[in-house]
């Protein structure tokens, strides 16, 4: 995300000082929290078509309907989970995490300014 343009990076000596403050771990922490198992979920999903791709070929070529089968429509169905975790993830950190970050780099500026 943009920051405002009167909001300046924060000098380079007070880098250690943010990455060992209590929020700035809280918000790692809540990337990850969201972050890890997300990708987990969506490797095992892939993971999941290629097996059944590979080990499965009868079970993928079942016709749904018409030309659509089983390999096609669960094919689709992984750029569909892409976009939705894409979106799922943009809600997410504007609601936890961009505030967050926001307020860690203000206190930081304000820090440095001093």
């Amino acid at each position: 995300m943009d920051t405002p343009p009167t909001a300046r990076p924060a000098p380079p000596d007070t880098l250690p000082s943010i990455e060992q403050s209590e929020e700035f771990r809280q918000l790692r922490g809540s990337f990850r929290g969201f972050a890890f198992p997300v990708t987990a979920g969506f490797i095992l999903w892939y993971l999941l078509y290629v097996l059944l791709s590979s080990y499965a070929p009868g079970f993928m070529a079942t016709k749904l309907f018409g030309h659509i089968n089983i390999a096609l429509a669960l094919g689709l169905l992984q750029f569909a989970s892409t976009f939705a975790i894409a979106a799922w993830y943009a809600a997410y950190a504007d609601r936890r995490l961009d505030p967050a970050a926001t307020a860690i780099r203000e206190q930081h500026t304000r820090e440095a300014a001093e």
